[in-house]
């Protein structure tokens, strides 16, 4: 929400609502956050953004990162923080449907954008062939890497149907397993790309 956005418009009166920036001034912020901003940090911005189809805004400190807040203040803990140095995966999301890992990404940064996370790739109850292959073939054990090794798989398959084994071990190796030895994956990965070819034909 741009009314309350304290670091960039404090002293500056805000062209639409006219407000300086002063936590409490601004009604329309007031009411879209639940009241008064007296006692809000005067240090956190507010972001806009879609969360896995639906408007969400949310307030975040300046260097607070993108997974950090899934986790933290949207409760979208299927991300999971792994490294937090970009390395493992494991907080793999897709921000306008390119896929990043969310521990890199300031949550600033998604303001006006499309966020899909693990709990988005499902569709209601019914699981994505990615999700439902990982089951099929034993492709997870502990847990930790599978949202991202779910998140980046969709990706994979959205922008190449039918990759060959090495191009799926290629676009995953930035996705760190500890427990099954990546063989089980990638054969998941292969069979969820041979359901989704068949399903589209």
């Amino acid at each position: 929400h741009p009314h309350i956005r304290q670091a960039w418009y404090r002293g500056v009166p805000h062209p639409r609502c006219g407000s300086t920036g002063i936590a409490g001034t601004c009604q329309r912020a007031g009411q879209d956050y639940g009241g008064s901003l007296m006692n809000k940090p005067l240090n956190k911005m507010a972001v806009q953004a879609t969360i896995n189809g639906e408007s969400k805004a949310f307030l975040c400190s300046p260097g607070q990162v993108l997974a950090e807040v899934l986790r933290d203040e949207l409760e979208l803990i299927g991300t999971k923080i792994g490294c937090n140095t970009g390395d493992c995966g494991a907080c793999s999301v897709l921000v306008n449907d390119r896929l990043v890992c969310s521990c890199l990404v300031l949550a600033a940064e998604i303001e006006g954008k499309s966020v899909q996370t693990v709990e988005g790739i499902a569709d209601g109850g019914a699981l994505h062939p990615v999700q439902q292959k990982l089951l099929e073939h034993g492709g997870l054990q502990c847990g930790i890497c599978t949202p991202g090794v779910v998140v980046a798989a969709k990706a994979l398959l959205e922008h190449n149907p039918d990759p060959t084994e090495e191009q799926a071990r290629y676009w995953l190796a930035g996705n760190l397993c500890r427990c099954t030895g990546y063989d089980k994956i990638i054969r998941a990965v292969l069979d969820a790309a041979k359901t989704m070819r068949e399903e589209a034909a």
